[in-house]
C-alpha cells in the first residue's frame, strides 16, 4: 500500500471522468490519486479500509441490567393519557 511518505498521482476532472476505472483500479493496488480543477487540489481518491466485525459476546450485560418482573403487564386505565377534545 503506498505511504504518505509516496507522491500521490494528480490528474484534472476531465481526465479523472474518462479514466475513472483506471484509476480506481490503482486505488485498489494502494495508490492515491489527487483530482485537480485548474491545477489546485480538490479531491483524494483512497483505498477504503474495512470496518473490522466486533464479536458478538452473548451475556456481557448479565447482572448489569434489570427488568421488573410486571415489565409487560397493562397500564392501569388512569395511567393514559386521553386527549382534550
Amino acid at each position: 500500500m503506498a505511504s504518505p511518505t509516496q507522491n500521490p498521482i494528480t490528474v484534472n476532472i476531465f481526465e479523472a471522468k474518462t479514466q475513472l476505472s483506471k484509476l480506481i483500479e490503482r486505488v485498489e493496488r494502494g495508490e492515491d490519486v489527487i483530482i485537480a480543477r485548474a491545477g489546485r487540489p480538490v479531491a483524494r481518491l483512497t483505498q477504503l479500509k474495512p470496518k473490522k466485525k466486533r464479536k458478538i459476546r452473548f451475556g456481557a450485560l448479565k447482572g448489569k441490567i434489570w427488568i421488573a418482573e410486571d415489565f409487560d403487564d397493562h397500564l392501569p386505565e388512569d395511567f393514559l393519557i386521553t386527549p382534550e377534545v
